[in-house]
């Protein structure tokens, strides 16, 4: 009887962390939503933390699922539960946690960094702080505030744990916190979106980030991770990652009319009867489409981003697969394909909704998803708005960055300022290529709104 029962012990139960893993053919992340770490749009599945998750879990042949959390602090108590294996959110391996999760190889540096709103007074130091300070609870930027206190005894802040770093950036830049204290690449993320919030001075030296594991783990899978991040660094597969997300603005770029303007001179003429007749077999004004496509790519048929969407119009492969373009790189089939999703997307939308709205709108899903977009509208009936105005709809897009409001709708948190500036960009564009149009002797690009103007050259 004993050897029968013995028999019919679970296999799992022999299994290590890393067999484990490969057994169910999945790896699971758990994270916390936002534009550093991960997020969804019309792109599909992006973020820093995830596209190095993903090829780690790509390295061992499984799938790669997502959980995010509601919290910074129900992150860290969820690491080697049956919620996820590892966290990965942008985490700094400090000593405090260090106690109570055990952390990969480092991967990238950021450095803690006081923001403050443009305008009034930049503190030059801690004791020069005159309003409320707001950091995110259980965060690095608590502990590191707490060990200043003994320097700064009249330091004061409050804590707040329903919050990622980039609405603590927004609260800044709305006036809601005179101070917060955030990493250098939310900070560097965020800035273009919310310009008013700006960097006062570093309040600690560069701390690594890291993923985080559960210390009563057996340690193969987090040896596996060391393994694949070690060959990931060396490769100079991480840094190209990064080359791409944060060395310029790739989504999208705020009055870059100075580049339009040679882009015009030098790729245009290539494309610009492509762009005529693709739109009027559509049924819409070239400018629009030739807009979309420089929004999309910098009229650039080879274009890529981390995440594999490709090509003039930047289609990822299911939108390329349900448009019927066998080819990405092929400037023709882009062109056409994104055309006819932009259309496709146009007829999803109520008929009651008329132009210019009707395209606003279908821009917009172009670029942060269909699903989003309805959860936008969603949010503007709810506030006694129109959901058929873009007017009304644009104020209300922002707000899927805010968790009181996203987790109130079906398709959850998006960076929602972005579908407003990506919209923005393309009517500007549109324009300048109207007026380009209409005279190409002795041109001269329309003014660039000043709301549009950025502080700094925008990076992402």
């Amino acid at each position: 009887m004993l050897s029968v029962f013995v028999a019919y012990i679970p296999s799992s139960a022999h299994m290590s962390d890393l067999e484990r893993v490969h057994a169910r053919g999945q790896l699971v992340m758990l994270t916390v939503s936002g534009p550093t770490t991960y997020f969804e749009d019309g792109r599909g599945k992006n973020g820093f933390d995830y596209l190095i998750a993903k090829a780690f879990a790509d390295s061992l042949n499984v799938e790669l699922v997502v959980k995010p959390q509601s919290t910074l602090r129900r992150l860290l108590l969820s690491v080697g539960g049956p919620q996820g294996d590892f966290a990965a959110a942008n985490l700094v391996a400090t000593e405090a946690r260090a106690e109570s999760l055990a952390f990969s190889q480092p991967f990238f540096e950021v450095t803690q960094q006081l923001v403050y709103r443009r305008g009034s007074k930049r503190p030059k130091s801690l004791d020069q702080l005159e309003g409320e300070l707001l950091v995110i609870t259980d965060s690095s930027h608590s502990e590191q505030l707490q060990s200043l206190k003994d320097a700064v005894p009249d330091l004061r802040w409050r804590e707040q744990d329903d919050l990622e770093m980039s609405d603590l950036i927004r609260m800044v830049h709305e006036g809601q916190v005179t101070y917060t204290v955030v990493d250098s690449l939310a900070y560097l993320v965020n800035r273009h979106i919310y310009p008013r919030a700006r960097k006062a001075f570093d309040i600690a030296k560069p701390q690594s980030t890291a993923w985080a594991f559960a210390t009563h783990n057996d340690g193969t899978l987090l040896n596996a991770a060391n393994a694949f991040l070690d060959s990931y660094i060396k490769s100079g597969k991480l840094a190209l990652l990064e080359q791409q997300l944060f060395s310029q603005t790739e989504n999208f770029s705020v009055g870059d009319s100075q580049r339009l303007g040679q882009l015009v001179a030098r790729r245009l003429p290539k494309y610009e009867q492509m762009f005529r007749q693709t739109a009027q077999h559509h049924g819409m004004d070239w400018s629009l489409l030739a807009a979309v496509a420089y929004q999309e790519s910098h009229w650039n048929p080879k274009a890529r981003s981390p995440t594999g969407v490709r090509g003039l119009m930047m289609l990822t492969l299911d939108t390329a697969k349900e448009m019927k373009v066998s080819n990405r790189l092929d400037a023709a089939q882009s062109l056409e394909g994104g055309a006819a999703y932009l259309v496709k997307l146009k007829s999803r939308l109520p008929q009651r909704i008329t132009e210019p709205d009707r395209t606003l709108l279908a821009l917009a899903a172009y670029n942060v998803g269909f699903g989003h977009l309805e959860d936008a509208r969603v949010l503007t009936a709810r506030n006694g708005k129109n959901p058929d105005l873009w007017v009304d709809i644009r104020a209300h897009l922002p707000l899927l960055s805010k968790k009181q409001f996203y987790s109130t709708v079906k398709y959850g948190y998006a960076r929602g300022n972005e579908p407003v500036l990506y919209v923005d960009n393309i009517q500007y564009y549109r324009t300048y290529l109207q007026l380009y149009s209409l005279s190409q002797h002795d041109f001269e690009p329309p003014p660039v709104p000043a709301e549009w103007e950025p502080d700094a050259p925008p990076s992402l």
